[in-house]
C-alpha cells in the first residue's frame, strides 16, 4: 500500500509541474510538438520568431539561439533528441519508454543513430558536401552506408523497438519524414511505409494541425 501511495503522490507532483514549450512551427520544434501530444501532459506554447531567437531573453533559455526548448518546472532541456528522451522518462505513464532489454538497446541505439549519423549525412546531402577520400573520419562514414543502415533497422519490424511504438519513433520517424519531403533521403518503400504508419497516429495529426494553424 505504501508503494502505491508514493506512486500516486509522484503522479500528482508531476501533474502540478509547469511545462513550457518554445518553438517555431517551421522548425525542428515540430518534432517536440508531436512528442508533447503523444505524452498528453498540458503544456504552454511560446512561439519564437527567428529574429527573437537571438534576443537576450531567449538566449537566457538557450544560448544557441535556436528552438526547440522546453522548460519543465524551471529546468531547461534543449536539443530535440534530448527533449524526446527527457519527456519519455519524466512522463512514464505515456507508455513511450522501452520495456525490455531488447527494446532498450534498440531504443537508444537508433534514436542516437538518427541524432548523429543520419542528421550529419542528410545535412551534408542537402548542402552538397562530400569527402569521399576522408569518409573513414566522418561520424556517418558515407551517405550510402548511413541510408542502407537506416533501411535495415526499419525493415525488421513495424517500429524502431519492434512491434510497439516508442518515443524513439518520434525522433527517428521525424528525420525519415523530413528526409523524404526535402529529398535528402532516398525514397525507399521501407521509409515510405514507416512514415505512413507514424503519420496516421492521432497525436501526430493533432500536432501537425496545431503547427499548421500557427503558420496560417
Amino acid at each position: 500500500m505504501l508503494g502505491l501511495e508514493w506512486g500516486l503522490l509522484f503522479l500528482i507532483w508531476v501533474s502540478l509541474m509547469s511545462l513550457e514549450f518554445y518553438s517555431n512551427p517551421q522548425s525542428r520544434g515540430r518534432i517536440v510538438r508531436w512528442m508533447l501530444e503523444e505524452v498528453g501532459h498540458p503544456y504552454e506554447t511560446h512561439v519564437v520568431d527567428y529574429g527573437a531567437m537571438k534576443s537576450a531573453e531567449y538566449l537566457a533559455i538557450n544560448p544557441m539561439g535556436k528552438v526547440p526548448s522546453v522548460v519543465h518546472d524551471g529546468h531547461v532541456v534543449t536539443e530535440a533528441a534530448a527533449i524526446i528522451a527527457y519527456l519519455a522518462e519524466t512522463f512514464p505513464t505515456s507508455g513511450l519508454l522501452p520495456l525490455s532489454d531488447e527494446e532498450r538497446a534498440r531504443y537508444y541505439r537508433w534514436m542516437f543513430f538518427a541524432a548523429g549519423p543520419v542528421e550529419q549525412a542528410l545535412t551534408a546531402k542537402a548542402f552538397g558536401f562530400s569527402a569521399p577520400d576522408k569518409s573513414a573520419s566522418l561520424g556517418y562514414g558515407s551517405y550510402e552506408q548511413t541510408v542502407s543502415t537506416l533501411e535495415s533497422a526499419l525493415s525488421s519490424s513495424p517500429y524502431v523497438c519492434g512491434s510497439r511504438f516508442t518515443a524513439a519513433d518520434v525522433y527517428v520517424g521525424s528525420h525519415v519524414a523530413w528526409g523524404l519531403m526535402f529529398k535528402t533521403l532516398e525514397s525507399r518503400p521501407v521509409f515510405a511505409d514507416y512514415v505512413a504508419r507514424l503519420q496516421a497516429r492521432d497525436a501526430y495529426v493533432r500536432a501537425s494541425d496545431l503547427d499548421n494553424a500557427l503558420i496560417s
